[in-house]
């Protein structure tokens, strides 16, 4: 089965010159821990996840008012919609993560997580 299959296609995504703050109050309003980041073009250029904005804004002279650049993962791990369930099951865990963009030509086409994958199998064992 292809991941194109489980993925979520509306996927929140913010601009790398979005402020820190406003991110973290979105993430907080639609209780999500992550999202990709994309530049002006709506390339993917990295992703935010909540611990990483904490751990910036724990550090002194960091800010709020930063962009999102500054805080990024710009080593991002991604999907395409033709892999597998298993070949993405194994990239979710093999790199110690919990969600992944499925990008196609460096847009953001959907997001899965290792809970859209739990989910398929618990659904595929209940038949």
């Amino acid at each position: 089965m292809n991941i194109s299959e489980i993925m979520h296609r509306r996927v929140w995504v913010f601009k790398g010159e979005d402020l820190v703050e406003q991110a973290l109050k979105i993430m907080n309003e639609k209780k999500i821990n992550g999202a990709p980041v994309v530049d002006e073009d709506n390339n993917l250029i990295g992703m935010v996840v909540k611990a990483d904005i904490y751990r910036f804004l724990s550090d002194p002279g960091h800010y709020q008012s930063y962009p999102l650049n500054r805080v990024i993962s710009k080593e991002v791990i991604t999907a395409t919609k033709d892999e597998d369930i298993i070949t993405v099951g194994k990239k979710l865990r093999s790199n110690n993560i919990v969600a992944l963009p499925v990008v196609e030509d460096q847009k953001v086409i959907g997001l899965v997580s290792v809970e859209d994958i739990v989910d398929y199998f618990i659904d595929k064992y209940e038949q």
